[in-house]
């Protein structure tokens, strides 16, 4: 673009430029200014667009954005008519230059660009960090691949579905059943094929050299959703019916009930089936222990529980009977009314109202800019038609509906964004619930004649889980990094430690092992999580003789197979994996 005839409005040259420099754009734009060699005029131009130059070096193409409001204690105009009435005084042009200066500023122009983006295209390192850590957390607990895979294996199998094993984590399907077939949602989104030469769970097999291209089957996809869909079918009732689950790794004697509930939240739209509109969605977890306090237990804690057989059930049916007959619903509803729900509603309500009102001001700012040149030229052709041209009059109409148009649009957006930031928490849904029972009850109960433990006591194992978690943060310590304990019961690790130097997690799982120990049981959802960060899972393993903790044993890379579907957790030989391991580094 080549600006011949300079305006002296900056929200001109922003509107000019912004007709190239735009949305969808994948060119470089280039702008060419011609300005009035030794001119007071050209003066000031030249320092504006040297200035700019700078600033677009930082900023980008940014700064074009936000051109026409940088100038807000004295207009371009003005400058320029100072400029060419006192030029010539030394004082007068110092002023000058440094009024242009502040106007582009970068931290000016930083805060405008801010203010006048609508989600935050900066962040301070700290914020980075946080963001990077959670990521990593969310990655050592990501169920994709494994859960994923472990689950669609099973529920294809069970849908009267065969998968072929090809190469090395891809499969083929021949023919998908009519059960998952009829599930796609046709004519929405990627439609069900009825064979796949290739499938794959993991995004870095989807193309081999040779071979064919593999579909990546992950939440979202539609094969993966029609055979959840389909699966619920058939299913769906046993979840409001709830069921009576193994905890293996527990070794008290007290039973416990977990609920799984939804929660949403809505704003101010109304849909055409005539309901609110759901800006967001969570599913929570919530326990009721024996003594019936409530608490959240995290993250998908029944990933390392198992189903109960027939035999086992019976055994444990007595202790179970009270537990059947509370009515624990309404308790567990009010504890997510009480503690849930209110940081659901925050966390929406502070990103959505930032949003919302940000989205406002650019709208009313644009729109109102548009009604005002059309009001302006409506009135100008009026003139124009009552000195007799009668175009004149019919362009002045056009543009008076023009911008009567505008006026009833910007008040329709704005009721619009009004209603997004009516946002309000629906009640709490129980979707399903299930009885915990521990593992060292189930043996009790199947086995009355032998209620002594051959494995240490619940006392021993929490004291020796403590010295053998307190001594692997001392090792993380005296290694310089800054260890976290994590809440009991966390599923994946015990210790989340971080190298101050590379900002780098390392996720620990700690075993405390009795001098006479043989055997280490890891859990389904610690195996997985060592499978999702193999550069970050350490498995510390800690001899704990009597009330002393010796140094841990770490193992990098500690599993080398998946656990099946229904397997919830493994035992491995300790000795095997002691002559793996190595001192802490």
């Amino acid at each position: 673009m080549v600006n011949y005839d300079l305006p002296w409005n900056p929200n001109r040259i922003e509107q000019r430029f912004g007709r190239i420099h735009r949305i969808g754009q994948t060119e470089v734009c280039h702008l060419w200014n011609l300005v009035a060699a030794e001119t007071r005029e050209g003066e000031v131009f030249n320092t504006l667009f040297h200035k700019l130059e700078q600033q677009r070096d930082s900023l980008g193409g940014a700064v074009f954005d936000v051109l026409g409001k940088c100038f807000a204690d004295m207009s371009l105009r003005d400058l320029l008519i100072k400029a060419i009435r006192e030029g010539n005084r030394p004082e007068v042009r110092a002023r000058l230059t440094e009024t242009i200066d502040g106007a582009l500023d970068l931290t000016h122009l930083q805060a405008l660009i801010e203010e006048n983006a609508l989600t935050h295209g900066t962040m301070d390192t700290t914020r980075i960090g946080n963001i990077r850590e959670e990521m990593e957390r969310v990655e050592a607990r990501r169920l994709q691949p494994h859960f994923i895979a472990s689950f669609f294996r099973a529920a294809f199998a069970k849908l009267d579905g065969k998968l072929r094993k090809r190469e090395s984590g891809r499969y083929e399907i021949r023919h998908v059943p009519g059960g998952i077939y009829n599930h796609s949602n046709l004519g929405v989104g990627k439609p069900i094929l009825q064979q796949y030469e290739r499938i794959t769970f993991e995004k870095d097999k989807m193309n081999v050299r040779g071979k064919p291209l593999a579909e990546f089957v992950c939440p979202g996809h539609p094969l993966l959703d029609a055979t959840i869909s389909a699966i619920l079918e058939r299913h769906r009732n046993l979840l409001k019916q709830g069921t009576v689950l193994i905890d293996p790794n527990e070794q008290n004697d007290e039973v416990r009930v977990l609920f799984y509930l939804e929660h949403a939240i809505q704003d101010g739209r109304v849909g055409n089936d005539g309901n609110r509109h759901i800006v967001s969605r969570q599913m929570q977890f919530v326990e009721i222990n024996n003594d019936k306090t409530v608490n959240t237990p995290g993250y998908a804690p029944y990933l390392d529980y198992r189903p109960i057989n027939e035999d086992e059930l019976l055994a444990v049916e007595p202790v179970l009977e009270d537990w059947r007959s509370a009515d624990l619903e309404s308790e567990v509803k009010n504890y997510a009314v009480e503690h849930l729900v209110p940081n659901h509603l925050d966390e929406v309500k502070a990103h959505r109202e930032t949003l919302v009102k940000k989205t406002m001001r650019a709208v009313k700012e644009r729109l109102t800019k548009e009604i005002n040149y059309w009001d302006n030229r409506a009135n100008e052709l009026r003139l124009q038609a009552e000195t007799g041209n009668r175009m004149a009059s019919l362009n002045a109409a056009q543009a008076r509906q023009r911008a009567d148009e505008l006026h009833a649009r910007l008040e329709n957006r704005m009721e619009e964004l009004q209603q997004d930031l009516h946002i309000s928490p629906m009640p709490p849904e129980v979707i399903g619930g299930a009885l915990i029972v521990p593992q060292s009850l189930l043996d009790a109960a199947t086995d009355p004649e032998h209620r002594a433990p051959v494995v240490p006591s619940q006392t021993d194992r929490e004291r020796i889980d403590r010295l053998a978690v307190a001594a692997a943060m001392e090792a993380e310590r005296k290694l310089g990094r800054e260890p976290t304990e994590m809440p009991h019961h966390n599923p994946g690790y015990d210790i989340e430690s971080k190298d101050p130097n590379t900002n780098q997690l390392l996720f620990i799982e700690v075993k405390g092992k009795s001098t006479d120990a043989t055997t280490v049981t890891v859990s389904k959802t610690q195996i997985f999580t060592a499978f999702n960060k193999p550069d970050s899972f350490i498995l510390a393993i800690v001899e704990v003789d009597g009330d002393t903790a010796k140094e841990p044993r770490y193992i990098r890379e500690p599993f080398q197979k998946e656990p099946d579907f229904g397997v919830t957790s493994v035992n491995y030989n300790l000795s095997e994996l002691l002559a793996r391991s190595e001192p802490p580094s």
